[in-house]
């Protein structure tokens, strides 16, 4: 059977190698004679798969002692509420705004105090990052918040903000493990899985210890603490055991492939396909300006919507699945994830050369 090749912006593609594992443990997990979907959450079993995935992304990515690794659930936008529950101690936070999921953050914490919008590229339909080089930072600010890589208009933060000192908050969802990444440079780092690492369901999220506290907003419930899931390992409530379980595995395929050096240079290369073609295009174009492209989502259009349809019906039938944009950007998008093998972009290349020759 031959696979499609999914540009789904997420649920995402995922290794073809971990799946095939996953499919070969499905019915007995090492011996255990019971899948990971069955197993109790309290088993040593489930605490050996926990374990190993905290340290194949503390490895990943270098993440010293004072910094915990949760495994939580609800998304992202219930870290939209978390953040500021557990964060917002003089009730001031500031906000970048660059696409939809950082406005949405931003409106959830003016929920809980003063969000201040202190840049913002929503004047030009978020097609790029702002200048964050001198913000006007609030003195009583508990934190910055950024979305790191734009899933929808298909930005990216090259260089972070100057938060003159301030905690940095960042929603990495569509670049988690993308790249390197210094993680002493944030107060928090979370991101979803299910755009790069695993199936839907898990948020990962990534805290400087210090920041688990008691000390949080009156009112907070008691499963919204970042204190009740590190006391409990993850494991305060039953977690999403088969996500981690798969993720898990996500983190030894790239630990095996080369770590996140390696997937940044797979990216750079398949992005450099991608954008080379359309900047050569004479019916498509990127809607994102050059300095602010990400690697891992890229948005395109022809300018007329009857051709951009065509091309999505058409694509669909050439096993180029999911390359529909979002509804509020509309056009197309291609999501090239770190398990997008490089011929799928060259195959999407091929077919937009075709396509174009056709509708010129």
């Amino acid at each position: 059977m031959s696979r499609v090749y999914n540009f789904s912006a997420g649920p995402a593609v995922l290794p073809e190698e971990v799946l095939r594992e996953a499919q070969e443990e499905m019915l007995d997990y090492r011996g255990c004679r019971m899948s990971v979907m069955e197993m109790s959450h309290r088993s040593k079993v489930f605490q050996q798969i926990i374990d190993e995935a905290e340290a194949d992304i503390r490895t990943l990515i270098g993440i010293p002692d004072d910094y915990a690794v949760l495994f939580l659930q609800g998304g992202a936008h219930l870290q939209f509420t978390q953040i500021p529950m557990n964060l917002m101690k003089n009730r001031v936070a500031d906000y970048i705004v660059t696409g939809t999921w950082a406005k949405k953050a931003w409106q959830e914490a003016a929920r809980y105090g003063k969000a201040n919008k202190v840049a913002s590229s929503e004047d030009k339909m978020f097609t790029y990052i702002p200048d964050c080089s001198d913000l006007p930072i609030d003195p009583a600010a508990d934190y910055v918040y950024i979305c790191e890589n734009n899933t929808i208009y298909g930005t990216k933060f090259k260089e972070l903000p100057n938060t003159k000192g301030k905690l940095l908050v960042a929603d990495v969802s569509s670049c988690f493990l993308s790249e390197p990444v210094d993680i002493t440079k944030y107060g928090i780092m979370y991101g979803g899985v299910q755009k790069n690492i695993g199936p839907a369901g898990l948020v990962i999220s990534i805290i400087r210890k210090d920041l688990i506290t008691d000390d949080v907003l009156e009112g907070t419930p008691t499963m919204m603490k970042f204190k009740t899931q590190y006391d409990a390992g993850s494991l305060y409530n039953t977690p999403n055991c088969y996500s981690i379980y798969i993720c898990g595995k996500v983190f030894k395929w790239l630990l095996k492939n080369g770590g996140l050096e390696e997937m940044k240079k797979r990216n750079e290369e398949k992005a450099a396909i991608l954008y080379d073609y359309l900047d050569s295009s004479k019916l498509f174009r990127g809607t994102v300006e050059k300095k602010d492209r990400s690697l891992m989502n890229v948005p395109f259009v022809t300018g007329n919507a009857d051709l951009d349809a065509k091309f999505v019906a058409e694509s669909k039938a050439a096993g180029l699945e999911n390359l529909k944009g979002h509804r509020s950007v509309g056009g197309m998008r291609a999501s090239i994830y770190n398990a997008m093998p490089v011929e799928g972009v060259k195959k999407l290349v091929e077919f937009m050369t075709e396509f174009e020759k056709e509708n010129s």
